[in-house]
């Protein structure tokens, strides 16, 4: 889960994920095809044959890609059980992929790290899913830890851990809107910043120095979403109060609703109604956008019951969605 950093890793910026406590298993074991089963249902695949079934290709693209590195995987049943819940914007998909390669190189007894991992399964997401994300899901299902947050460069990958704001904790509230990213307008604003960068000279939107120069909208709008997000994180793991952490996770999704677009009118309200509450230093919506989750930061020992009072609101439709103008 992301705390900030939202849309900046495929523009090979910083970000700072945690480890939420839910967890995927994957199980395996030698079979005479290729099977996936889970709550979903269940698939069958063969060797460049992908699956029909959209959730059995995240397992399909990881054997894909192990075979493209040399490592050759026999027909396996794969058994997945998931507390992780899907289309939110906790990054299940990542979860099942780490857990896949996991789970193949304990059978296998392959040598790749858990760099390596997250790496092959990033390439298994965007080129076997369809969703051409950024580094950050997989490097955080792979090494992130519950309880601290994990800064990352995601060019050069360099990263630590760093502690979350003393006296707060934090929370994930669901707007109950599901996305689905391969439909969404993910790819969309990643061609974007791609077209931005071209439009600055640079290779990547983490290149831009000072201000830059001016672009047609909404260009303009999403290179500004990207820099700002940036500064947000490098502040946010240099270390400061709950309070400030607050405010750069509500600037965040003031960017996020406003530069970046991701937002829809449930993630405003739900922002809106923890932003409310006395315990809550800050919140944002956490993931992609297009619906899903939101993260807010509370007074330790205080997030569950903050968690109860803004979800009361929003069912009731007690708040605006413009607290955070």
């Amino acid at each position: 889960m992301n705390l900030l950093g939202e849309h900046t890793d495929y523009n090979d910026g910083f970000v700072l994920p945690t480890a939420i406590p839910q967890y995927t298993q994957v199980d395996v074991e030698p079979w005479r095809e290729f099977v996936v089963e889970s709550a979903l249902g269940t698939a069958r695949f063969a060797p460049g044959e992908p699956p029909r079934e959209a959730f059995a290709r995240y397992v399909y693209g990881c054997v894909a890609e192990l075979g493209a590195r040399g490592i050759v995987v026999p027909p396996t049943r794969f058994r997945i059980r998931s507390q992780v819940p899907m289309g939110v914007g906790l990054s299940s998909s990542a979860a099942l992929e780490v857990a896949t390669l996991r789970a193949l190189r304990a059978l296998l007894r392959f040598t790749l790290d858990d760099v390596e991992l997250a790496q092959l399964a990033q390439q298994a997401e965007v080129r076997h899913a369809g969703v051409r994300c950024g580094i950050m899901d997989q490097m955080a299902a792979s090494l992130a830890v519950p309880g601290r947050a994990l800064f990352l460069d995601t060019r050069t990958l360099e990263r630590r851990l760093v502690a979350l704001p003393e006296g707060a904790e934090i929370c994930v509230l669901d707007s109950g809107q599901p996305r689905a990213l391969a439909d969404s307008g993910y790819n969309a604003r990643r061609s974007e910043c791609e077209e931005a960068a071209r439009l600055l000279g640079v290779g990547s939107l983490r290149d831009v120095a000072g201000e830059p120069a001016p672009l047609p909208p909404p260009l303009d709008r999403r290179v500004r979403h990207v820099l700002s997000e940036n500064a947000r994180v490098l502040r946010a793991a240099s270390g400061v109060a709950a309070s400030a952490f607050g405010e750069l996770m509500n600037a965040s999704h003031r960017s996020l609703r406003d530069d970046y677009e991701v937002s829809t009118p449930e993630l405003d309200r739900l922002v809106d109604c923890l932003c409310r509450d006395e315990a809550v230093f800050g919140a944002r919506l956490t993931g992609a956008g297009f619906g899903g989750a939101c993260v807010a930061l509370c007074r330790a020992g205080q997030g569950a019951q903050a968690a109860e009072r803004a979800l009361a609101r929003y069912k009731t439709g007690g708040c605006t969605g413009r607290r955070l103008v």
